[in-house]
């Protein structure tokens, strides 16, 4: 039986409110990124957001100017050529900064964990994890030139759900970060209660909120899922430009906060990619381009391995948490019209569902499954319907059971049921709002299936499953940066599978 905390029309007039309350009152210091400062790509544009939520030291502040100015140089200019201006290298090392990224979990499973760093020059990287007294080395992993300073530490032979600290070394040197501790997830097949954490729309601004971080870790979620917007903005083809970006997320005490001690999982929409609605080989770009900017978020982030074994392109993947297969799916790489996730990566979705082990299923799609928001706009309606009808009928037809939908891309929070010809209803929840961004109307009257609607909040998703009962359920949940839920709605498996 479908329970929620408030009724649909309690609540599209409570979202209503806060949204107009949002429009007279003005919000925090994310909030004011809008409009002209929000697409403010230059320098100053850039310290603007790094000093957003707090004013950082004179110091840092001076290490980023000193990179975005040699990222300005060129488009082709590197960590490796970064590494090589000693006034950076000095203040880096001045400032015990011998990480210019991470360290970053991700590719969790129940017996061990990844770690993703970046180093300020060519390094050798060492971890020691430790619990109950043991320790474990790991290691050594060198980050060069070709792996654009990256080095990722694959840590094997943990225990399932354990908890551990960790420590980084680069060249032999402790790096300090009191964040480095995390949980290996459960055995998929044993009962038990867990939460995963989802969301969209960082872009830059979101990424320095502390609040939001201390929100997201007091859940204490297995993994965090992002679906796209998250940290390069509309840098297009300037690899450069997306290193500059990637190095400003890195900087934010917030994000670090998150990446060193929950497993993150990504793939990107729009604004990653090109720019606003770009996808595949954008007008007046090349397939070159298309390559280094996929080669650039690959390299920035620490996902499961990825796509087609043997076949490279794109940021899709599988990978499982607990009781949910997870399926990330890249909506911009191989789109063309009326071909919205091209041939192969259809096909091996397919594959992917039909192989998947229940109880439940996270499908993440970067723009929408519905068609209500933007009158469908850069969603599956307006460039794919067959092949969103192919997706339902192969889950309806093979009673595939447990599948959430995921989706971002409209600013704000929403959600949809979709109603099948059957009978049957799959859930869309678009949560958006990382970056706590104003977009279209967060409800509206003509939306006869929509669940739940809210804008101009600082908001993440959390899937809470709970696989004791004869009916595993999954409680979804809407919670801002404060920790209020905004909304919850407890689903049973037996409700998401096919008839």
């Amino acid at each position: 039986m479908v329970e929620m905390k408030s009724s649909f029309k309690l609540f599209g007039l409570m979202g209503l409110f806060l949204f107009l309350s949002f429009l007279v009152n003005g919000q925090s210091r994310i909030r004011t990124m809008h409009g002209k400062m929000s697409r403010a790509l230059d320098l100053e544009g850039s310290l603007h957001i790094l000093n957003l939520c707090n004013e950082q030291p004179a110091e840092i502040q001076e290490i980023f100017t000193t990179a975005f100015q040699k990222f300005s140089e060129n488009s082709s200019v590197s960590f490796a050529d970064l590494a090589k201006n000693i006034e950076f290298v000095k203040m880096c090392e001045e400032n015990n900064l011998f990480l210019t990224g991470g360290p970053m979990l991700g590719n969790a499973s129940p017996s061990g964990m990844d770690i993703w760093v970046r180093t300020l020059y060519p390094a050798s990287v060492t971890s020691v994890v430790h619990n109950m007294g043991k320790k474990l080395e790991f290691g050594p992993v060198a980050s060069t030139p070709k792996s654009d300073l990256t080095a990722v530490l694959p840590l094997r032979g943990l225990k399932p759900e354990t908890n551990y600290s960790y420590e980084i070394f680069v060249n032999g040197k402790l790096v300090k970060n009191e964040n480095m501790i995390f949980s290996t997830p459960p055995v998929s097949v044993k009962p038990g209660k867990i939460s995963i954490a989802f969301g969209t729309c960082f872009h830059r601004w979101g990424l320095c909120n502390q609040d939001l971080a201390d929100a997201i870790k007091s859940r204490t979620p297995v993994a965090l899922l992002l679906g796209g917007d998250l940290a390069a903005q509309d840098r297009r083809n300037n690899i450069a430009m997306h290193r500059a970006d990637y190095f400003l997320r890195d900087l934010h005490d917030a994000w670090k906060s998150i990446a060193a001690s929950i497993p993150v999982y990504t793939t990107w929409d729009d604004h990653d990619y090109f720019d606003n609605d770009l996808y595949n080989i954008p007008v007046g770009y090349t397939k070159e381009d298309k390559e280094a900017v996929c080669n650039i978020f690959r390299s920035s982030w620490n996902n499961p391995p990825y796509g087609i074994a043997g076949k490279d392109g794109g940021v899709f993947f599988r990978t499982r948490i607990g009781p949910a297969d997870i399926i990330m799916l890249d909506g911009r790489y191989f789109r063309e019209p009326g071909n919205f996730l091209g041939d192969e990566q259809m096909k091996w979705l397919e594959e992917q569902l039909l192989d998947c082990e229940g109880p439940f299923i996270i499908l993440s799609n970067g723009t929408m499954w519905s068609d209500y928001v933007s009158n469908a706009k850069d969603s599956w309606g307006r460039f794919d319907p067959e092949s969103r009808e192919r997706i339902f009928n192969l889950i309806e037809e093979n009673k595939i059971g447990g599948v959430l939908l995921i989706s971002g891309d409209r600013h704000g929070t929403r959600g949809f049921k979709i109603p099948r010809p059957s009978g049957f209803n799959f859930y869309e929840f678009e949560v958006a709002s990382l970056g706590g961004r104003v977009g279209p109307p967060p409800i509206s009257p003509e939306w006869e299936n929509q669940l739940f609607g809210l804008s101009g909040e600082d908001a993440f998703g959390e899937f809470a499953f709970d696989t004791t009962v004869d009916d595993p359920t999954v409680t979804f949940r809407v919670i801002s940066d404060n920790g209020t839920i905004f909304y919850e709605l407890i689903l049973t498996q037996s409700q998401l599978t096919p008839k």
